[in-house]
């Protein structure tokens, strides 16, 4: 795994000139941000030596490293899923990659089911925390100490003060947020009724399947995480209706534009 790790790192490193310290992983309700990256250099993932390919409708496959704003960054349009069929080391492999090339600050985000009472279909939530339901852990297997220590920490799984950062540029932008802890599950099918209860029980604020491998992974590694999910649906008794990956989509860009706002003005602060 180190010498993929490294020769995938190195063939990347060729194709760049810069050395970008802040990475994103553009899940759904990022793919805006794309269009406002300059200077950029795009690499499909099938010419990437080592990577997954992803399958998902909605995710394309590839990394862009270029400008947001001033800033240099390395974007991921397309993130793999366990549902897809990878295990977690190979869902998990480009984040690996990202702190090998020199990224310090990890920015992602995804679509989630809201299990809160008080959310709405549309509202951006700010991940305080995270629960992990999945059943393989990232980490599972040898440790290797190069990667980072056999017993992270995880006090601070999402960074306190990028989230501060965030809910200062939405107070001053107007935009509506809310904050809560995000229940990593491994679809591919959507909630039942009783799981939804479930989550919230347990104390979720929203459910979704992606997300919580790669930040288990990023903090593995000394990296500062940040996370922000897109409410598309409602898994709160009396709002819970028949939902499809197209309607999820279809919210994820209306909201878009303010979720990339946040994180713009973020990742000029960070």
């Amino acid at each position: 795994m180190l010498q993929k790790i490294q020769e995938t790192a190195d063939f990347l490193k060729s194709k760049i000139s810069g050395s970008p310290k802040t990475g994103i992983i553009l899940g759904t309700g990022l793919g805006n941000l794309v269009t406002q990256i300059t200077d950029k250099t795009e690499i499909p993932y099938e010419t990437i030596p080592n990577f997954p390919v992803s399958t998902v409708e909605g995710h394309s496959g590839k990394l862009i490293f270029g400008k947001l704003g001033d800033v240099e960054v390395l974007a991921m349009q397309g993130r793999f899923h366990y549902y897809e069929g990878y295990d977690m080391k190979a869902v998990t492999f480009p984040v690996r990659v990202m702190k090998a090339i020199g990224i310090e600050n990890l920015l992602v985000s995804n679509a989630s089911g809201g299990v809160h009472p008080d959310f709405e279909i549309g509202d951006l939530m700010i991940i305080t925390d995270h629960l992990n339901l999945f059943p393989e852990h990232p980490l599972r297997g040898k440790n290797f100490t190069t990667l980072g220590p056999r017993f992270p920490d995880m006090s601070e799984a999402y960074s306190k003060d990028m989230i501060a950062k965030a809910k200062a540029i939405a107070v001053r932008n107007n935009i509506k947020v809310v904050e809560g802890v995000y229940v990593g599950t491994t679809g591919p099918t959507f909630e039942t009724p009783a799981e939804y209860r479930y989550f919230r029980t347990i104390g979720g604020d929203a459910v979704g399947m992606s997300t919580v491998p790669e930040v288990i992974v990023a903090n593995h590694s000394s990296m500062r995480c940040f996370g922000m999910s897109i409410i598309t649906d409602l898994g709160v008794p009396g709002k819970i209706v028949e939902v499809t990956h197209e309607e999820v989509q279809e919210i994820g860009n209306k909201v878009q534009p303010l979720m990339t706002l946040i994180m713009k003005e973020l990742i000029k602060e960070i």
